[in-house]
């Protein structure tokens, strides 16, 4: 069973930044597929990003409405993953969520972005 920890959450005017973070509690050197996903009031949970690692290296996906502001990576050292959000809109405010394993086996608690226009 892998723990999942979010934090990096929280209020910013449009246009600012945030960094959300992801750590696991075992090493993530093994974990194929992470994503980041963010549902928003009556909304579904849509995914937002994701790295599926490979023997060719690792290939990130973003949602179109992301690409360009956000940046998913990751840190086997620190077992954790992050989300670098830049050019905020308030269109992004939402619970975004952590996942790692095939098929989101796993989940973080959700952590709260709030973008004020």
């Amino acid at each position: 069973q892998v723990q999942l920890v979010e934090s990096g959450g929280g209020l910013v005017q449009a246009g600012g930044s945030l960094r959300l973070s992801c750590t696991a509690s075992t090493s993530i050197f093994s974990i194929e597929v992470m994503g980041w996903y963010r549902q928003a009031p009556g909304k579904q949970r849509e995914l937002v990003a994701s790295i599926i690692s490979g023997v060719s290296g690792g290939r990130e996906n973003y949602a179109d409405s992301v690409k360009g502001r956000f940046t998913i990576s990751k840190d086997n050292d620190k077992r954790t993953m992050y989300l670098q959000m830049n050019s905020l809109k308030p269109e992004d405010t939402a619970v975004y969520y952590c996942s790692m394993g095939l098929g989101a086996a796993y989940w973080g608690q959700g952590t709260q972005v709030t973008v004020s226009s």
